[in-house]
């Protein structure tokens, strides 16, 4: 702020917040935040400074070290820009990290268990979406207010209230400083100075689970320990004064139903889904709380209000609505897809990426795991098998100590009570326990609560696998009544054994315990029908119980009115009443066949013996050393040595020791080995290359480390270096460079315009709503044209190709492109098709296929590069001067320009008229047959100009050849052969744990030109590549595969020239 000739800087976050003494005056709050307007450097005289000081508290006005800077600016971007750095937790076995950046940024969870063509797919669906995932608050754009608005509509006779901050210690204040720039940053909060609505900030604690842990006495209690603090707006008075919004959120039983029994899911979460809404600008001011840093209201909506979550729920289903219930299910923010097939799910994955792009709602890449095959939704766990208990939760109930008073009592009851649906008999086994909940009761913990404590953790350890209900089946119910407890089990028979959908039970009430026996077992049938009335309501069911009570209700006369709402009840159903005892045992053999926990594959038990040929002893064999120990236990040495071989051996022998059973040698560094006999030298090798600390090194490494390990054998590392060749995790790693290419095979000399190559560039900063640059240059003139494009899809490349090749330079032969979607594609097959154009698509992830047109757009690059602003945001208005300057370039291939081979002359440029070229200051020929006899001159000089063209590229592309085939390796490949396939798309989509190489392949054809047809022999699945990114497979033992106390040995007998 500008005062006469002095500049201030005002902190508008603690103003308000001091005591100011008469020499200042208090200037009001800043309703709109600009950061141009507060850049001013602060330029006050050190005398003035002390002057304007306030006697008490901070001034208004402070250096650039104030507590909360006027310029809030964290540099965060979005993620897309700047990829961030977000740390990378450990993850459990099947799931794994997956990244859609380059350098190991823009991470996300998948399966770890799925085919590689499945994860390609996968990946390729996520990185063409990558838009609807964020990694920080700053990729929040927020939902659109055309599809949600939210509302916060207070009645007529409520009164406004301000309520005053609340006192914070130093560390608190610290947590609110960091929320409140966070939200500044995200644009979620703005400053405010006057608001009829202020509600306080409040810090609580983040509390982790429960946990048990002793206290001072040693007595185990159970407690939830503070991770961290969490700054929240007490809206409750202005909760009281809203009118609720009662926008019904789905149930969460038929939820987890309606997702058990799929093959695969896709679990979503919301990034900070409440402030993906924007409020409503009439009632933003509602939201101002009131902070140390002054006033701030919201623009998204916060937590805490009470028609957040209808509102929320609302919208997902507005954006979903034709998804909701066929393939997707919502609760709030998290998302569930479901599919029967991997096919199936990742289609309609695709479609909720793309509904999510469309309408800017932001998913978490932390809390969203893409294609798993069972995962935790709404505190269950669903799979293909069914709906289980979540044993995170299951294994810290378990480990409760029992209650010590009635809050402690409740506590576990609620903790149990949501898995009731589990646990056969719940009330019955709990009735000890809810009888400590009655008024008036003294809490007594007596031998027979601690029993009901413990069997229910038991119960709910060994819970059951529940199935999804098959509509298309008929229902079975079971029901039971005891003296103080109904029960029932709804299940259906699948293949003819039963299964389970729902326990349930209910402790009768004080009237209920009078019932006669009949009654109370007409109870438990009453009880069942109205408990899984949403299920079998429109399906025949099939109720077990005793006739007599059945026969009982019906036939008697004069009933009671509780009798006659029965039998109402029962009429609404198409009911078949069965015979209770011929199944009173379906309930305890269905309990028998479910699987012990823990085992998910129950093998036969194996009462057959080894093979024999594991047991067979190999014949033995002397080691190399043999000569040694013989020489220096016995003195003996062989008699059919020669003189010289005796002396040789005589000098080396000094360098051994024997020490029994062992030999040793002393080296040049007079460190003492072990010498190492064949039998030990493989699982040496494994432990020096492949264990935990061996790094799969080269083999030179790996020899030294053995050595420094303090053994030895004389083929030590040549042995190493066969073994490191041979590994097959080292032969899944290493780098392909241009030693690995194939020869160069140059396109055939064809006719001007008869071979045109066709890409697309970008897409690049937008400039005047253009993103992309669609790219085709003719094969021979190295002709080139290009235009700026809003969209990539095939009706730009469709109406580029007729409008800018057809019907200019005619119809070619031959368009090469890559395999993008953009060209392959029916709408553009079936243009080519009409000009009987043939479509040649480039060998995946090999450029060099159509290295013209890459070429040409490196190029035209560099030339914008050269001449855009540096916004560069004017690329658009550079494109056709770019296109000027390399038409009019020279050509070392051509030995010249393409336009003088296209049009037989060349092109007038601006600077010959600016600095008088000849033709520019020669006069008019207006003599038609001079005239004419240049033009036919000139007509003939094209015919040469290309000719001569022709012989040049042609020298040009044989001396190419030359020098590439002499820098590259020989690769021969043959049919049969196995091959390992190198991962190109890490060079676009990095991954710092990924294997470069894939495999193994079978080579099914070679080609001619370097293009070799693969095989996967476990998916069958063929594929063309260049042979480029082929080497060959090294047969090898895989360590991953072997344990080390099972490892063959090599055995070779003793070589009197070794030794």
């Amino acid at each position: 702020m500008t005062f006469g000739n002095r500049k201030m800087r005002l902190n508008v976050f603690t103003n308000g917040t001091n005591v100011y003494g008469d020499e200042c005056f208090l200037a009001d709050f800043i309703d709109g935040y600009d950061p141009k307007v507060h850049t001013c450097e602060l330029e006050v005289e050190e005398k003035e400074q002390e002057a304007l000081a306030v006697k008490e508290g901070s001034p208004p006005w402070t250096y650039q070290t104030d507590t909360l800077p006027v310029e809030i600016d964290s540099g965060t971007k979005p993620s897309l820009e700047s990829p961030p750095s977000v740390e990378l937790k450990e993850l459990p076995k099947h799931l794994k990290y997956a990244f859609l950046g380059e350098n190991d940024t823009l991470p996300v969870i998948i399966a770890s268990n799925l085919e590689v063509a499945q994860e390609e797919e996968l990946m390729r669906v996520l990185k063409a979406h990558k838009a609807a995932i964020g990694w920080t608050i700053a990729d929040l754009k927020g939902i659109s207010p055309s599809i949600v608005m939210h509302k916060i509509i207070t009645s007529e006779d409520a009164k406004p209230t301000r309520e005053t901050q609340r006192r914070l210690n130093p560390n608190l204040r610290e947590v609110v400083k960091k929320e409140v720039i966070k939200w500044l940053d995200a644009g979620i909060i703005y400053p405010i100075s006057d608001s009829a609505w202020v509600s306080p900030t409040q810090v609580v604690p983040k509390k982790s689970g429960i946990q048990v842990v002793k206290d001072e006495q040693g007595e185990q209690i159970a407690t939830r320990p503070v991770t961290g603090w969490r700054v929240c707006i007490d809206y409750r008075k202005l909760n009281a004064a809203t009118s609720k919004d009662h926008f019904p959120l789905p149930f969460i039983d038929q939820i987890i139903e309606k997702l058990s029994g799929q093959k695969y899911y896709c679990f979503l979460d919301g990034y900070s889904g409440y402030n993906q809404i924007a409020i409503h600008p009439d009632d933003q001011h509602k939201t101002t709380f009131t902070c140390p840093y002054g006033t701030f209201a919201f623009r998204r909506m916060p937590f805490g209000l009470c028609n957040a979550p209808a509102t929320f729920q609302r919208c997902m289903m507005s954006i979903f609505s034709d998804m909701v219930g066929e393939s997707l299910e919502v609760f709030m923010d998290d998302f569930s897809i479901f599919g029967p097939s991997f096919d199936s799910c990742l289609n309609e994955l695709e479609k909720v990426l793309k509904r999510c792009v469309e309408t800017n709602l932001v998913l978490s890449w932390e809390k969203s795991h893409f294609m798993v095959q069972e995962g935790i939704v709404l505190g269950h766990v669903i799979s293909d098998r069914g709906m289980e208990v979540d044993k995170a939760k299951i294994r810290v109930i378990s480990s409760l100590p029992p209650p010590k008073n009635v809050k402690g009592v409740r506590s576990f009851l609620g903790h149990a009570g949501f898995y009731r649906r589990f646990i056969k008999g719940f009330s019955v086994i709990t009735k000890p326990l809810c009888n400590l909940l009655l008024k008036d009761v003294p809490f007594d913990f007596t031998d027979e609560c601690l029993q009901a404590f413990h069997v229910l953790k038991e119960q709910l350890v060994k819970a059951p696998i529940l199935q999804p209900p098959d509509w298309s089946k008929p229902f079975e119910i079971m029901c039971d009544a005891s003296d103080t407890t109904i029960g029932a089990v709804l299940g259906q028979r699948v293949d003819k054994k039963p299964v389970v959908i729902y326990y349930a039970s209910k402790t009768l009430s004080e009237a209920q315990l009078n019932y006669t026996t009949t009654e109370k077992e007409l109870l438990a049938v009453v009880y069942a029908l109205d408990k899984f009335r949403s299920y079998i309501w429109g399906s025949k069911v099939i109720v077990y119980s005793d006739h007599s009570a059945v026969r009982y209700l019906m036939e008697k006369k004069d009933a009671k009115p509780r009798l006659i709402r029965w039998v109402l009840l029962l009429q609404e159903f198409d009911l078949e009443i069965r015979d209770k005892k011929g199944c009173e045992n379906v309930v305890a053999d269905h309990l028998s066949r479910i699987p012990l926990e823990g085992v998910d594959d129950p093998s036969e038990i194996n009462e057959r013996f080894p093979d024999e040929d594991l047991l067979a002893v190999s014949t033995y064999v002397a080691p190399w050393y043999a000569h040694y120990v013989n020489y220096l236990a016995k003195g003996a040495i062989p008699s059919h040595w020669t003189r010289k071989r005796r002396q040789q051996f005589l000098s080396q022998v000094k360098q051994y020791i024997w020490d029994e059973p062992d030999l040793f040698k002393i080296g040049a560094d007079q460190m003492i080995r072990r010498c190492v006999p064949e039998t030990e030298v493989l699982e040496i090798l494994i432990h020096a290359h492949s264990s935990a600390c061996g790094g799969h090194f080269s083999g030179n490494k790996t020899g030294y480390r053995v050595l420094s390990s303090g053994f030895y054998w004389p083929t030590i590392f040549k042995d190493s270096c066969e073994y490191a060749r041979n590994c097959i995790n080292c032969q899944r790693m290493g780098s392909i460079s241009k030693r690995d290419e194939m020869p160069l095979n140059p396109i055939l000399v064809v006719e001007v315009f008869d071979v045109w190559g066709i890409d697309f560039m970008g897409p690049f900063p937008n400039s005047n709503g253009f993103l992309y640059i669609l790219v085709a240059v003719d094969y021979v003139s190295k002709w080139i044209e290009a235009i700026a494009t809003r969209t990539n899809d095939h009706s730009v490349v469709c109406k580029f190709v007729q409008s800018n090749i057809f019907a200019r330079f005619g119809v070619p032969r031959v368009i090469i492109s890559d395999g993008g979607s953009h060209f392959k594609n029916f709408n553009f097959g079936k243009l080519l098709k009409r000009y009987n154009v043939n479509h040649r698509i480039a060998t995946p992830y090999h450029p060099q296929t159509s290295g013209q047109v890459e070429v040409s757009n490196r190029q035209i690059k560099e030339i914008l590069m050269k001449t855009v602003r540096t916004d560069r945001k004017d690329w658009s208005s550079k494109l056709d001067d770019a296109l000027w300057a390399y038409r009019t370039a020279y050509k070392t291939p051509l030995d010249t320009t393409p336009y003088r081979m296209v049009y037989g002359k060349g092109c007038h440029l601006p600077m010959e008229l600016a600095h008088r070229a000849y033709w520019a200051i020669k006069t008019v020929n207006a003599n038609y047959d001079e005239a004419g006899r240049a033009r036919k001159l000139q007509l003939n000089e094209i015919e040469e100009i290309r000719d001569q063209a022709y012989e040049c590229a042609s020298a040009y592309k044989d001396k190419l050849k030359k020098v590439h085939d002499a820098k590259i390796k020989k690769k021969n490949f043959e049919v049969g052969q196995k091959v390992w396939l190198y991962n190109s798309r890490l060079k676009l989509f990095a991954g710092k744990l990924k294997s470069k190489w894939m495999g193994p392949y079978v080579v099914r054809r070679v080609g001619r030109f370097g293009d070799v047809d693969i095989q996967d022999e476990r998916t069958n699945k063929q594929q063309t590549v260049n042979g480029h990114r082929l080497k060959p497979y090294l047969e090898g033992n895989d360590i991953n595969n072997l344990e080390l106390d099972k490892v063959g040995y090599i055995l070779r007998p003793v070589d009197d020239e070794e030794t």
